[in-house]
């Protein structure tokens, strides 16, 4: 069972999956690092009371370009709202940024002033056709300096419909294919993701490098922003893809006492995967999507304009200093000894599918790792292959989707949230 947090006369549930999910969205937004605790150069390995023994992301569109999917299945959080802000702000301090708005209601389509009634083809175009990626610099339309547009409309809404003999992982590719046709174009590329979990947002985070999930400092924030961690970790197990992800709170009124407990349990809760930034509730924000035109257009000294100003410095700023982490990172992984191979095995009569996850490959359960299976009389037996450097590594299994510590290995390692993980040591 999970442990519960009481919170204002409620109480949301940080379960063993949440914190391993939490685990998995920080290691995943740091550089590339040599493992803990790297140990010699033994040809072999084993832990205690185990069978285990050893031995010998970029967005879609160009190695410059950052894909960046702005996602919630809550409505009401800013998605739109950030989207073309940021974008009016980061084109404002002279990037090259494409808004692709998977929205059916067209919200960021509109707050960029196109009325998508008055559009002969949009995204449903791109995505539908068997020819549609070859069509996505068709239906752009330049918004303003540096900053341009893939709108949407209702038609939109059909897509799953349209696609649904198609097999799922081509299904979620389709967006991917179209961005990867603007190679080098645009700096940024702001994806606006509808309210809800379904092919157009697997569409945008399969396409995404990155992920930012608005967060309101309100009363039901909190509650169900797991399911979001969840589609993340969902995407990363049927594809091997799992974008990278910030958590941004908004709508925040610094003058209640509410507010400001609410944004210290967000920043407790997900600590460094929380922007420092913080977007005030602004009405002036309101005003510049009724005129269409990002707030840096409108108001550039509001609150709001200042804000999303920040939050533009803020993820350039990232963006240097991971390459900073990645190049010392990758210095030293150079100096590591040969892989090793690493053989696990997990026994079970009851389990229809096993896979594990660890620091050795991002948290993304069977990434990287080879995997058969055998029978021995009763039992199911699921054997994991590896190859690692030297080092020191936290793991878990995923047991017919539940996490699940390694039975037959003692050593353990505390976390966060929830139960420990097992440890593996190869040497």
């Amino acid at each position: 069972m999970g442990r519960a947090a009481e919170r204002g006369g409620y109480a949301y549930r940080l379960t063993p999956q949440f914190g391993a999910r939490l685990r998995t969205a920080r290691r995943r937004n740091s550089a590339p690092r040599a493992p803990r605790g790297a140990r010699g150069r033994g040809s072999r390995t084993r832990i205690p009371g185990s069978e285990l023994e050893g031995g010998a992301a970029e967005g879609v569109g160009g190695m410059s370009t950052r894909v960046i999917a702005i996602v919630n299945q809550k409505g009401g959080c800013g998605k739109t709202t950030t989207t073309v802000n940021l974008a009016g702000s980061l084109a404002a301090d002279g990037a090259r940024v494409l808004v692709v708005d998977l929205d059916p209601q067209a919200h960021a389509t509109l707050g960029l002033g196109v009325d998508p009634e008055r559009l002969d083809e949009n995204l449903y175009e791109v995505l539908a056709e068997a020819d549609g990626a070859e069509r996505l610099a068709e239906i752009i339309v330049p918004i303003d300096a540096g900053l341009h547009l893939a709108p949407s409309g209702i038609v939109l809404s059909a897509l799953e419909q349209k696609l649904a003999q198609e097999r799922a992982e081509a299904r979620t590719e389709r967006l991917a294919r179209a961005l990867g046709g603007l190679a080098g174009d645009y700096d940024y590329v702001l994806i606006d993701c509808p309210p809800n979990v379904g092919l157009l947002t697997f569409n945008a985070l399969r396409a995404a490098g990155e992920a930012i999930v608005p967060l309101e400092t309100s009363h039901f924030a909190l509650h169900g922003v797991h399911k979001v961690i969840e589609t993340i970790t969902l995407l990363g197990e049927r594809l091997g893809h799992a974008p990278a992800l910030r958590v941004l709170p908004t709508l925040y009124d610094g003058r209640t006492r509410f507010a400001r407990e609410t944004l210290a349990e967000i920043r407790s809760l997900f600590g460094d995967l929380c922007f420092d930034t913080v977007i005030r509730n602004c009405v002036r924000l309101r005003e510049a999507a009724r005129r269409g035109l990002p707030i840096a257009r409108t108001a550039s000294r509001s609150n709001g304009a200042i804000d999303y100003a920040a939050l533009a410095a803020e993820l350039a700023a990232g963006a240097a200093s991971r390459d900073e982490r990645a190049g010392a990172a990758g210095a030293a992984e150079e100096e590591q000894a040969d892989l090793r191979e690493v053989i696990v095995e997990y026994r079970d009569p009851r389990a229809a599918d096993v896979r594990i996850a660890g620091d050795f490959n991002g948290w993304v359960p069977d990434r990287g790792v080879e995997s058969t299976t055998a029978e021995d009389g009763d039992v199911r037996v699921w054997r994991k292959v590896m190859h690692l450097p030297p080092g020191t590594y936290e793991y878990r299994y995923v047991v017919d989707g539940e996490w699940r510590e390694d039975p037959r290995n003692p050593e353990r390692v505390a976390t966060l949230v929830g139960p420990p993980n097992s440890l593996l040591v190869v040497r």
